[in-house]
């Protein structure tokens, strides 16, 4: 009995390790979890917001990191693996605080379709399924435009899986609200710089343009 203690508990300190390791693989996104059974899904959004900026200005902030050359600034949110045309793989990196400093990441596939719709595909991540979609409106008027986020998130496992769903899901939507606060204030800015150079002076062929006005097109801001 008295030799069996160390044993019982050195199998209890790997159980306890194997299980503290699953766990970050899991919420990281570095070991997902995708048997095919017990799926429960959960919907994400939606999410409306309201921006004074035309369309297509709304649809170039969200679709420069990943088409055109990625900012510095994105470095350590975002890589871009593969870039397409019109469709890139990417993958997304989220800090999930806490003592240990983990990083969540994702990759993607997201797929632009101008001016008015943006696709986003989970390919892997701490769930097996997410689907998403921006969809860009133009108002009434022509005033500014209107961005309509929704989409889907699908776990494993039944109950469990629906537990789990409802937590990746609540931090999920808290960084797309966070994002589409960056989109709003990067896209209205370059509206009001674009208003800016229509007031300035005209050149010989009516184009008008002045410094902040020319080329200014980091993000986020």
């Amino acid at each position: 009995m008295t030799r069996s203690i160390p044993r019982l508990l050195g199998y209890a300190t790997v159980g306890a390790g194997v299980t503290a390791a699953a766990y970050v693989g899991l919420v990281t996104g570095a070991c997902p979890i995708d048997l095919g059974i017990g799926r429960r899904m959960r919907p994400l959004g939606p999410q409306l917001v309201e921006m004074a900026a035309p369309r297509e200005v709304v649809f170039d902030v969200i679709a420069e990191p990943y088409l055109g050359r990625t900012p510095r600034a994105l470095a350590d949110k975002l890589r871009v693996l593969e870039r397409g045309s019109d469709m890139v793989l990417a993958a997304h990196f989220t800090p999930l605080g806490g003592r240990l400093g983990l990083v969540a990441q994702t990759v993607e596939t997201v797929r632009f379709t101008r001016p008015e719709r943006v696709d986003f595909r989970l390919v892997r991540g701490p769930v097996p399924h997410v689907v998403e979609a921006f969809v860009l409106s133009e108002q009434a008027g022509g005033a500014g435009s209107r961005l309509a986020y929704d989409g889907e998130i699908g776990a494993d496992l039944w109950r469990a899986g629906q537990r789990w769903c409802e937590l990746v899901a609540r931090q999920w939507e808290q960084t797309v609200a966070a994002s589409l606060a960056t989109v709003k204030a990067e896209a209205e800015r370059r509206a009001s710089s674009q208003g800016d150079a229509g007031a300035g002076q005209p050149n010989t062929d009516g184009a008008v343009r002045d410094e902040r006005g020319r080329g200014n097109r980091s993000w986020p801001p």
